[in-house]
């Protein structure tokens, strides 16, 4: 399901000459028992709706004065959620006669064309306050205060997301919280601009629109519904931008090891985080721990609690990486299988999360697994899956993916390996141009029968790769770094970085410098680690190895991978503050 609310606007959307009709309040309790939340959103002072609406309580919360007043009909309290009014401002207006006045707890009402009145009124009393207009009625409010923020306030309180709402109205008041809502309807009596504006326009006018609206949610006739403006950018192919929805995908992400497959990622998840999407970060071997914008739970030492990571996802301005780099490889399938149906049922409940990010997707989902309880990437929002190796996962996961994203200098054999997978056709891929850039990837949507090449929109935030993984994790064997020693006596594997400095702490003078002469080092940095700039330093030290201790280059090597890496505060033969030194 991809609405869990439905947010009204009262006069001439759900009413019809002040009141509501008993068919469209029927059409509203069926929504609610379907466990939709209801809001009503609506410009009149409270004490004017309570006068000609009978059914506040039908409704989860009120939003009354054009986003100035929250109420809760069921505990009957008012929170006024901006400054009251200047009271010199209502003393000259009346002063002046006008006529209508009304005076809320945030609001001050009147009518053209005494809009003149109020603005000068404004000006002369050097006062900071907006004014807004719907079909001849004028409300002068604080600054920022609409529709659009005392919608906000109320998913706020609920813990909801605005991207699970559909707002629904008819005037110039309405455009600020329909366009703030993830689909905007407009009933069909509603002023040209908005309907022009809006996702959707209904057939039919006021409440009778509203009970048709009613009927297409509990049908679930819009989730599949397209909303262009929601959908994130990947990237640029023939001067034009590509983008891809934000709802119903499983998109997987392929390459091979340093292809770029963090690269698209982390673009694309800067921007569903920037735009407030939810985002569940299942990160088996370190890579998301330094990501901005987001939570980390877990770390090398400590698995996540299911429990921790739900109260956490509660708040739906919170995205979560949940940390795996603790758990061994042999444990992940299984903490998946309990964690999936507990997102599902949260978003059930709450409506978000609204992405869940599987890095290592074949980790968590290996092709021994044969039943992944998931129907549908709608069930969970969207999907995007990270892997080396597409024909090593579930084939109940590979079920799930609409669209691949291939990177790495052949992407072709990365769709035929998918495809193959799937049982489907490889499809056709142009020829790269020349002047290939180095971000551009392949996109196959699975309903086409070719792909396209496209430039990758970079993330404006570079992150760190992998450094807790090459910190603390375990890196595959083939990445891994071994000291031999001059006669390969030995085979000590170093499975990341804080490894490598207890065990060149530990081996002999010759087997240390015998690595530190042939530079071995300084390669494994920059091939397997991929960062040249500390590869660089430490090739430095590499060449004066037969003019230090090896003591000292050991210290000096490090020191250098402690300046760019988190390590285990463990204290080695070289730390200054070591007991034995």
């Amino acid at each position: 399901m991809r609405y869990n609310v439905l947010a009204c606007d009262y006069d001439e959307t759900l009413a019809k000459g002040g009141e509501v009709a008993e068919e469209t309040i029927k059409a509203l309790e069926r929504l609610s028992r379907a466990g939709f939340k209801l809001l009503l959103v609506t410009g009149r002072q409270l004490d004017d709706l309570l006068s000609v609406f009978p059914h506040p309580a039908l409704f989860d919360l009120i939003v009354a004065e054009n986003g100035g007043l929250l109420y809760d009909p069921r505990q009957r309290t008012c929170d006024a959620l901006a400054a009251p009014p200047p009271a010199e401002l209502a003393d000259r207006l009346r002063e002046q006669g006008v006529h209508p006045l009304g005076v809320g707890q945030v609001l001050i009402a009147t009518r053209e064309p005494h809009d003149v009145q109020v603005l000068a009124a404004i000006r002369e009393l050097g006062l900071e306050l907006q004014v807004i207009y719907n079909k001849g009625a004028v409300m002068v409010l604080p600054p920022g205060v609409n529709k659009a923020s005392g919608m906000t306030a109320v998913l706020d309180r609920l813990s909801l997301s605005r991207h699970g709402v559909v707002a629904v109205g008819d005037g110039e008041n309405d455009h600020a919280f329909l366009a703030a809502a993830e689909c905007g309807a407009a009933v069909a009596n509603a002023l040209p601009a908005l309907k022009d504006a809006c996702d959707l326009s209904l057939d039919e006018p006021d409440g009778h629109g509203v009970g048709q609206l009613a009927g297409r949610l509990l049908a679930g006739d819009l989730d599949a519904m397209e909303i262009p403006r929601h959908h994130v950018l990947l990237g640029h192919a023939d001067g034009e931008e590509v983008r891809l929805p934000t709802y119903g995908m499983g998109l997987l992400v392929a390459g091979p090891s340093g292809s770029g497959k963090s690269t698209v990622t982390t673009a694309l998840l800067e921007r569903l985080v920037g735009d407030g999407y939810q985002c569940v970060i299942v990160d088996p071997e370190g890579d998301y721990a330094e990501h901005p914008g987001v939570t980390v739970l877990g770390d090398p030492d400590r698995v996540p609690g299911m429990e921790e990571v739900l109260h956490v996802l509660e708040q739906p301005d919170h995205s979560v990486v949940v940390n795996l780099i603790g758990q061994q490889l042999r444990d992940r399938p299984a903490y998946f299988a309990e964690l999936l149906p507990r997102l599902t049922g949260l978003r059930a409940k709450l409506g978000h999360p609204h992405w869940l990010v599987l890095d290592e997707a074949h980790h968590l989902m290996p092709a021994e697994v044969r039943d992944v309880p998931l129907r549908h990437p709608g069930d969970l929002g969207a999907l995007l899956m990270i892997t080396v190796h597409p024909d090593a996962l579930s084939p109940d996961a590979l079920r799930l993916v609409t669209s691949t994203i291939a990177v790495g200098k052949e992407p072709r054999n990365t769709l035929a390996a998918f495809a193959t997978a799937r049982g489907r056709d490889v499809p056709s891929l142009p020829a790269s141009p020349e002047g290939e850039q180095a971000g551009d990837i392949a996109l196959w949507h699975d309903a086409d029968g070719h792909a396209r090449r496209l430039v990758l929109a970079p993330a404006r935030a570079e992150r760190t790769r992998h450094r807790r993984k090459y910190a603390a994790g375990t890196m595959a064997k083939d990445k891994s770094f071994y000291f031999t020693g001059p006669e390969d006596r030995l085979r000590l594997r170093a499975r990341n970085l804080h490894t490598f400095v207890e065990l060149a702490d530990g081996v002999d003078d010759d087997t240390w410098l015998h690595h530190l002469r042939r530079c071995d080092c300084s390669a494994w940095i920059r091939e397997s680690l991929g960062d040249a700039e500390l590869a660089e330093e430490v090739a430095a030290v590499e060449s004066e190895a037969d003019g230090l201790e090896p003591r000292e280059s050991r210290r000096r090597v490090a020191d250098l991978i402690s300046e760019r890496y988190t390590l285990p505060a463990e204290p080695t033969a070289f730390d200054p503050d070591h007991q034995d030194r």
